[in-house]
């Protein structure tokens, strides 16, 4: 087809294979658009297109990806608000003539329906980070590290210490979105017995999970990255299984760091927000990063 259709927000490109979705950088396009930049959706991707009418004079063309097609729609699990759906092209009212006519044109090229059992649409790509309530999350592409803040961690956190989890020891993400009560992104183990069914504790108490609020875990920072972990995880999946490793420890830091964390905790402890025996063993844990 090849050719484009400008709404509000984006353009998409329609071509042979795929649509080309661009999306625009203005103060009013919502931030995910703009953190997402563009993206290339294959027709095989694509299960069906709607057009329907929008509010306030506009119109609605609308792809629907096939179930598992695209990481971050899946990490969503159908959380996101209407207008922060990047499958939909608001456009005014009088061009639905035309609107109409590339639905048709598109509906006319799709083959394929149901479930793929691999990724068709591109994650966002690594590294990624963003800073939660209780700390700073960041993605290499090998590995997820939770730093833990001072001011926002729990004690079951940051006695824990910082945390790192390899991509070949995680089975998947759950993310809860930061619009929503008690958001949060946790780290799900990859090979968790479903029969044992543990006891899964609240987010601000599992040291594979961050938690959200108010500015902190914004959409638009967390979701490409609970989306970027998901693709990493189920590419290690199918490429090459291997044994779920435990977390492992977080790279030796810079001394005056170190130096600093033991001087906030010493401040803690002056308080008597912490106890000797916490402030002697939390104390030694950090010194042995050294």
């Amino acid at each position: 087809m090849g050719d484009v259709l400008a709404g509000f927000h984006a353009a998409w490109e329609f071509e042979s294979d795929s649509v080309l979705i661009r999306y625009e950088r203005g103060i009013r396009t919502p931030k995910l658009f703009q953190a997402l930049g563009e993206r290339r959706v294959p027709l095989e991707a694509i299960e069906g297109v709607t057009l329907t009418p929008g509010r306030r004079g506009s119109v609605v063309l609308r792809v629907e990806p096939r179930a598992g097609a695209d990481p971050l729609i899946e990490a969503a699990a159908g959380q996101l608000k209407e207008g922060g759906d990047p499958y939909r092209l608001v456009l005014p009212a009088e061009r639905a003539t035309l609107a109409e006519y590339y639905a048709d044109e598109l509906a006319a090229l799709l083959t394929e329906s149901g479930k793929t059992e691999r990724y068709l649409v591109a994650p966002p790509e690594a590294p990624l980070h963003f800073k939660a309530y209780d700390g700073k999350a960041s993605f290499d592409g090998e590995a997820v590290s939770f730093r833990w803040s001072w001011t926002g961690a729990s004690s079951a956190k940051w006695k824990a210490g910082d945390q790192s989890f390899p991509v070949a020891g995680l089975g998947g993400v759950e993310w809860r979105s930061p619009e929503m009560f008690e958001g949060y992104l946790r780290l799900l183990p990859r090979d968790a017995d479903p029969s044992a069914a543990p006891a899964v504790p609240q987010a601000d108490q599992d040291p594979a999970a961050v938690v959200f609020g108010l500015g902190y875990g914004p959409v638009h920072e967390s979701l490409p990255f609970a989306a970027a972990v998901l693709a990493a995880v189920r590419e290690r999946s199918a490429s090459a299984p291997v044994p779920v490793p435990v977390p492992v420890p977080a790279p030796r830091r810079d001394p005056a760091d170190i130096a600093e964390r033991i001087r906030h905790l010493g401040e803690l402890h002056q308080q008597g927000l912490v106890t000797d025996e916490e402030f002697s063993s939390k104390k030694a844990e950090l010194l042995a990063e050294l």
